[in-house]
């Protein structure tokens, strides 16, 4: 007997998109919310060295902030696909 695949009606072998919306939704606000907090360092830059036309090593640092947060929020973000895949497999 072949193990059911997740995301698939098993009687037709259609994809069922209802489960598959309800896990992307979860998924899409993790990833807006790191994107919310990147963004914060990313404004102070533009804010201090655009529109003050202030040029120091705070843009530097800003960016690098950001780009951190970024990739931070991308293990987090594979780390929980990872995560609810074993757990929609067991189910």
């Amino acid at each position: 007997m072949s193990p059911s695949r997740p995301f698939f009606d098993p009687e037709t072998g259609e994809l069922d998109t209802v489960p598959l919306i309800e896990e992307a939704i979860p998924l899409a606000r993790l990833i807006g919310a790191i994107v919310l907090v990147a963004l914060v360092p990313i404004l102070f830059r533009v804010v201090f060295n655009g529109l003050l036309g202030l040029t120091s090593g705070l843009g530097f640092l800003y960016m690098l902030a950001s780009q951190f947060i970024l990739a931070i929020g991308t293990g987090l973000v594979l780390l929980y696909v990872i995560v609810r895949a074993n757990q929609i497999i067991d189910e």
